[in-house]
């Protein structure tokens, strides 16, 4: 107790001399000069409504489409890969990856596109990660990325405990446009494991000023990668993959009130990996994913009321051929996931104060497994929320909360109250509490499902007794810009109780039940502070740097948690050195981490690691652009514990792509 007060102290300490120098740097630019302001980066996903990203009350960062083209991205962890706040983890022993906020497990953050979430977590435990959600988006689709981290499920409901990933895709333009992306990378070391990367995109008006469109299809073809790193040299450090993604959007302009847009996206998502089975076997895993969905929006925006009217149907069909599990069970998966989402939005300005902000949703899930379900399950979930943003001179209110009811478990409240102070016209104070859940998933509390563990000779087994985890959530800390330099430093706690996990055998005092199940029984605490800045020396030169330190501890064991280091900084310089040629460089810390062994049943320290990256771009002429570089430039090597569990670093890495727009 007495480390934890001291640890407290000293963060509060830290974080209020600087939150000092901040007020007082920005008290004497505004008196020495009147700098003005640029052009702000608008963001929704804090409340649904517009905020620029200084003055939304939470911490945000966004990720624009010229930052995803300084370098190769190849799905959602791609792209997030140097954001503040973010590590991307690796997942599983053939390269996996998922995204944690704030040092809390992946399962805490809510990735949406465009404000809807998207879910195939009950097709796949969550042993497999989300991996296949991450690369759900062609990112030739994508307008930006906003990240929030944060506790969100005032307005999103479950599972945005450590804060939410926000996809926002381009709208058709009533202007013709196309563009053609092609991008091939290659390990220098190592077995294979060439990436080639194609995308097209469509743009442009069907009936002018009245009804637009745009088609984007992208293709991925990865090849397995096999590195002498492995414990075994047969093995796969990174799985073969083959994707097709096409998506549509088509925009009815009613008239200069109303719009009705109808989306549709199909994807192709094929894996196929050879991994380590504690050295017993070296099994062969084949996943076939196709993934559907139709999304149909009426917008109407009447003087102070902006309306807005969704259905969004999901469907999931997984071709699940996990040797180890196939031959246990005596077939193939094959499982079925559909969402049915309908929701709907109302927000009015109440005077020059008060902006009113309300909804409901109806959420709709079913699911078949053939492997551990004895048929179909279906799980419904109503929510309605409502949020105010009250504007007091220069204090800014944000009330907000959500009920959720849920089939399986019950209801929950999860409230949020966030303020921002404007001490100087470049210069806010930002601070905030807020409660967040993460729902039990079916397969964790439906007593019909059960999946096929220890070798084939125990089950676990959902219990419907659980309860969801919760976390209450603080942070506080400021936020200065003016038309050069952007900075933000928070500090946050975040104490999560009744975490679920699954019972599983003790060798060593003899329990080996034949069948187990799912509790509430562990709680955590995550707390640190996150610094993100962004300078530029002149209008060729710029850099951001962002760096958290989070302290995350099991507060049952007082144990480090595994996967989260302490430390995580990222620096990026980019150098436009001519009208044509741009110049990237790119540095990543990461600190030690806690990994799980599972040949000894513990966590072991795994050593802290750095990357390097450079890249270039030129452009040829206004229609064509040729970009290349290399990833991890001084080919680091992760340490023995990390690569003990078959956890490896793609080393260094040399890619070339083009550009060609139209």
């Amino acid at each position: 107790m007495l480390n934890n007060t001291i640890f407290t102290q000293n963060i509060l300490t830290t974080t209020i001399r600087c939150l000092l120098g901040f007020s007082l740097f920005a008290s004497y630019s505004h008196a020495q000069e009147a700098i003005p302001e640029k052009l702000a980066t608008i963001t929704l996903t804090a409340t649904q409504t517009e905020h620029d990203q200084k003055s939304a009350p939470a911490s945000i960062s966004i990720i624009t489409q010229e930052d995803l083209a300084k370098r190769p991205v190849y799905d959602l962890a791609d792209a997030l890969q140097n954001t503040a706040g973010i590590h991307i983890n690796s997942s599983s022993a053939y390269g996996r990856e998922e995204i944690k906020i704030r040092g809390l497990d992946s399962d805490y953050t809510l990735i949406l596109v465009n404000g809807r979430r998207i879910n195939s977590r009950d097709a796949l435990t969550s042993g497999y990660s989300n991996d296949f959600d991450l690369s759900s988006i062609p990112l030739a689709a994508v307008d930006r990325i906003e990240v929030v981290r944060g506790p969100m499920s005032s307005l999103y409901g479950a599972d945005a405990l450590g804060g939410v990933v926000n996809i926002i895709l381009k709208k058709p333009s009533d202007q013709f446009e196309t563009a053609l992306n092609y991008s091939y990378e290659m390990p220098t070391e190592g077995d294979d494991g060439a990436i080639h990367k194609a995308s097209a995109y469509i743009s442009g008006s069907l009936i002018e000023n009245k009804l637009l469109a745009n088609l984007v299809v992208e293709g991925i073809n990865q090849q397995a990668w096999r590195s002498e790193q492995s414990t075994y040299k047969n093995t796969d450090a990174a799985e073969k993959r083959k994707g097709l993604s096409i998506l549509s959007n088509l925009s009815w302009l009613i008239d200069d009130h109303q719009t009705l847009d109808i989306d549709f996206t199909h994807r192709t998502d094929d894996r196929k990996a050879q991994w380590n089975n504690s050295g017993i076997s070296f099994p062969t895993n084949i996943q076939e994913m196709d993934r559907s969905s139709v999304g149909l929006t009426y917008s109407a925006n009447w003087n102070e009321i902006n309306s807005r009217l969704r259905y969004y149907y999901e469907r999931v069909d997984l071709m699940d051929d996990a040797e180890l599990m196939t031959s246990l069970a005596k077939k193939t998966g094959d499982v079925q996931q559909t969402n049915h989402t309908i929701d709907g939005q109302l927000s009015r300005a109440l005077g020059d104060q008060h902006l009113l902000t309300g909804g409901v949703e109806f959420r709709k899930t079913e699911l078949s497994h053939n492997q551990n379900l004895n048929g179909s399950v279906a799980l419904d979930q109503t929510a309605f929320y409502l949020q105010d943003e009250w504007k007091l001179d220069r204090l800014s209110l944000t009330l907000g909360g959500r009920y959720d009811d849920y089939e399986s478990f019950g209801s929950e409240f999860s409230p949020r109250f966030y303020s921002v102070y404007q001490v100087t016209d470049q210069f806010n104070l930002k601070g905030g509490i807020g409660k967040s859940f993460k729902a039990p998933s079916i397969s964790q509390s439906d007593a019909t499902y059960a999946i096929l563990a220890c070798r084939g000779m125990c089950r676990v087994v959902g219990n419907p007794d659980l309860e969801p985890e919760t976390a209450i959530s603080y942070e506080l800390g400021g936020v200065y810009e003016n038309n050069r330099f952007y900075a933000s430093l928070m500090y946050f706690d975040n104490d999560i109780k009744n975490m679920i996990v699954s019972d599983s055998w003790k060798p060593g005092i003899g329990y080996r039940p034949p069948v187990m199940t799912y509790t509430n029984i562990h709680a955590a605490k995550v707390k640190g502070i996150e610094f993100e800045s962004q300078y530029h020396l002149n209008d060729a030169l710029g850099v951001k740097l962002n760096y958290t330190y989070s302290d995350g501890k099991n507060k049952d064991t007082d144990q480090e948690l595994d996967y989260s280091p302490r430390h995580i900084a990222n620096m990026n310089w980019d150098w436009q050195v001519n009208d044509a040629l741009g110049l990237n460089f790119n540095y990543q810390y990461i600190g030690s981490q806690m990994l799980y062994i599972p040949a000894t049943a513990k966590s072991k320290k795994s050593d802290d690691y750095h990357t390097l990256g450079l890249s270039g771009h030129y452009q040829f002429n206004p229609n064509f652009t040729l970009q290349a570089g290399l990833k991890n430039l001084t080919n680091t090597k992760r340490d023995e514990v990390a690569r003990s569990i078959d956890h490896i670093l793609m080393g260094r890495t040399a890619f070339v792509g083009f550009n060609f727009k139209y």
